[in-house]
């Protein structure tokens, strides 16, 4: 056995409640983490498979019940959205931003010019606008909750 075992075991809780760090800011409290989009959209897993496939055998069972809605196309809102956020802006990068927006054919890659928009909008106007309008992006994108300080790291 270790004979430092018992002290070090005690040591360290002191050691973790006397670290030096103030109160913590209403951002890192209310922090959400966003993440990026599935790279392939559900339609094309086993589950999105089985529901095209189900509601199709429905309709030819029973040809009476209406017709489901089409889905929304969600990439065409978003890049709506993102051109929306850049109407007052008129610079080269902003410029070279609308168009890799236009070129855009996913969510995930709009997932990843966040952080072009987020720079533009910042350098033009205010940080704090450019946390707004981020802010109204996000709901687009998938969130989880932040990982908690004492919990493990996942392998």
């Amino acid at each position: 056995m270790n004979p430092l075992h018992a002290p070090i075991s005690s040591w360290i809780p002191r050691w973790v409640a006397r670290r030096p760090g103030g109160a913590q800011s209403t951002l890192t409290q209310s922090r959400v983490e966003v993440c990026p989009p599935e790279l392939f959209p559900s339609s094309l897993s086993w589950r999105g498979r089985m529901q095209r496939w189900t509601s199709r055998m429905l309709h030819q069972a029973a040809p009476w019940l209406p017709e489901q809605a089409r889905p929304v196309n969600r990439l065409a809102l978003v890049k709506n959205e993102f051109r929306d956020s850049l109407c007052d802006l008129d610079s080269l990068p902003v410029q070279q931003l609308l168009e890799r927006i236009e070129r855009a054919r996913s969510l995930r890659e709009m997932w990843h010019l966040r952080s072009s928009l987020y720079g533009e909008v910042s350098m033009a106007l205010s940080q704090g606008e450019a946390e707004r309008r981020l802010a109204r992006l996000n709901r687009h994108f998938p969130t989880r909750a932040p990982r908690s300080v004492l919990a493990p790291l996942e392998p």
